[in-house]
């Protein structure tokens, strides 16, 4: 009987596959059962040669000899997998296999490490893609209900390539350049140079700010506090003298609500989670690095199947999965969470702020799975991951928090002084974080919101004390705080220590780099890296550095 050939990325997904597909029987490097054999790629089996696969002379590293620009990639069998290789390549090969299914990881890379592996095993088997994303056995039987052929995902292949041959191109050439050059181990890449790039720059801005202390001015009242504002609306002041006479000017008197403003305001939930909005959220609430949130992540995937394919970059689902999403809230109704969603479950679903068929290409947004999961099984740190993901997906189905902002102007003598708050009407989505869970958010600390009683235009209040506070400069970890609070990317608390000043001060031989660095910068589809660096003449012997 005719057999199905299954790859998939990793042993532990094959073994989920064997066994909802009935596969028990051990082979070599795969699992046998009537109708289908599961084999599996540990991760990349075939990667691009090195450069003196083409050309002997580049055993040795020369600058005469750059750039190195093959007409035609060569692909090699790494060496420690290649047992594995030898195992699936000759399962390609079997005569009672006629169709083969790719199972790697539904996305770029494992589209690249499945695409390798049939080139350089010469497999013509006619291929269709399983593409899921989550590892539950109803995700697997509808991902093999539904198999599409693979050539429909061509371009997500080409996409893997361009982007594997410009780090080779890019990188290799680049890092002999500069370590030839310099005489020093200097290395560079697509991704690696243009990051310490931005780093560096910032770095040089930082030793370059010169700190100068500046003086506020708040007012003590009943409840609240009242920051002093001049005509032009400033609230930081450099010249002391300048705001202690104005605080010795207001002492003892009674302020008037010379203004008061009322809006009515939504506040609608966040979108649900990519794996870079919950990788920050993990740094900033728990500490953990991006590395130790995907790990986490990977784990809830693969072996508790509770969460969806986390290397995902959309916030957002598809039409498709909402008729799933009762089932799914059915499924995350334990401990802590279960009034919460049995609450919505009862009632219609919110989708308003979550589906968005456009923002949506390999994957959907991460949402828990509709497995229903075991507490008590997951680790501490999977704990933290799961909860973030469940209270994101219940706040993203929930209603706008609806409030009124209050904005005061309070007078004393001929000074103004305000303050802003909220008057909250309905929680909405923030029941699931609590209602001041933003001002966490909030890097101006004077312009936080605070809880505000009822005031009334005209009304003298009582100014129980004043407070005029110096202010340091911005300190290191505050900018860096800020730089995040800003969407960049950079991990707070370990950026800038001692060792990795050293390596950047090693990495960035600024004044050699920077044309490179702002031309690589430039770029934004891996592509184009690619067909950039092709653009290299070959009578080009030497790089201009």
């Amino acid at each position: 009987m005719a057999k199905t050939l299954v790859l998939a990325e990793k042993p532990s997904v094959a073994r989920d596959i064997a066994r909802v597909l009935g596969c028990k029987v051990k082979g070599d490097g795969c699992i046998i059962g009537q109708n289908y054999i599961i084999t599996w790629a540990l991760g990349h089996l075939v990667t691009l040669a090195d450069p003196d696969a083409y050309d002997d002379k580049y055993k040795r590293w020369n600058l005469e000899d750059l750039p190195m620009l093959p007409d035609k990639m060569k692909l090699i069998t790494i060496k420690q997998t290649s047992k594995q290789y030898r195992a699936v390549s000759a399962l390609m090969k079997r005569p009672d296999v006629d169709k083969l299914v790719i199972a790697t990881d539904a996305g770029r890379e494992g589209e690249l490490v499945a695409r390798w592996i049939m080139m350089k095993a010469h497999c013509k088997l006619p291929a269709y893609r399983l593409w899921i994303s989550s590892q539950t056995d109803k995700a697997i039987k509808e991902g093999f209900q539904n198999l599409k052929p693979a050539k429909e995902y061509d371009n997500l292949y080409k996409s893997a390539q361009a982007r594997a041959e410009a780090d080779w191109l890019v990188g290799l050439n680049t890092t002999r350049a500069l370590t030839c050059k310099f005489n020093a181990q200097l290395s560079a890449g697509r991704v690696q140079t243009p990051t310490l790039a931005m780093i560096v720059q910032r770095e040089e801005e930082i030793q370059n700010f010169r700190p100068k202390d500046y003086f506020t001015l708040q007012l003590i009242l009943k409840g609240f506090n009242a920051t002093f504002r001049d005509g032009k609306n400033n609230t930081r002041f450099s010249d002391r003298d300048f705001v202690e006479g104005i605080e010795k000017a207001v002492k003892g008197k009674k302020a008037t609500v010379s203004k008061l403003e009322k809006t009515g305001k939504k506040t609608p939930p966040p979108a649900a989670y990519d794996l870079t909005e919950l990788q920050r959220d993990a740094n900033k609430k728990y500490g953990y690095s991006a590395k130790q949130t995907l790990s986490l992540m990977q784990s809830l995937y693969e072996y508790h199947k509770v969460l969806t394919y986390p290397r995902t970059d959309s916030r957002y689902i598809t039409d498709d999965i909402v008729a799933t999403i009762p089932e799914r809230l059915r499924a995350i109704a334990v401990g802590p969470y279960a009034q919460s969603a049995m609450k919505l479950a009862r009632n219609p679903i919110q989708t308003k702020y979550i589906v968005n068929n456009a923002k949506v290409t390999d994957h959907h947004a991460i949402i828990p799975t509709e497995q229903s999961p075991n507490l008590t099984k997951l680790s501490y740190e999977e704990r933290n991951i799961y909860d973030l993901v469940v209270r994101r997906f219940m706040a993203v189905l929930s209603a706008p928090m609806e409030y009124d902002e209050m904005k005061v102007q309070l007078t004393v003598e001929k000074y103004n002084f305000y303050a802003k708050g909220k008057q909250i009407k309905n929680p909405g989505w923030k029941e699931f974080y609590g209602v001041s869970s933003d001002e966490e958010d909030d890097v101006d600390v004077e312009n936080r919101s605070q809880e505000l009683p009822a005031l009334k235009e005209g009304m003298l209040l009582d100014i129980s004390n004043t407070k005029l506070s110096q202010a340091k400069p911005d300190r290191l970890q505050d900018i860096l705080r800020l730089l995040s609070f800003r969407q960049w990317k950079i991990p707070q608390s370990r950026l800038l220590t001692k060792t990795s000043r050293l390596l950047l001060k090693q990495q960035a031989v600024s004044v050699h780099l920077q044309q490179e660095l702002t031309l690589l910068k430039s770029f934004s589809i891996t592509s184009q890296l690619s067909v950039w660096a092709r653009k290299f003449t070959p009578h080009k012997k030497v790089f201009s550095l």
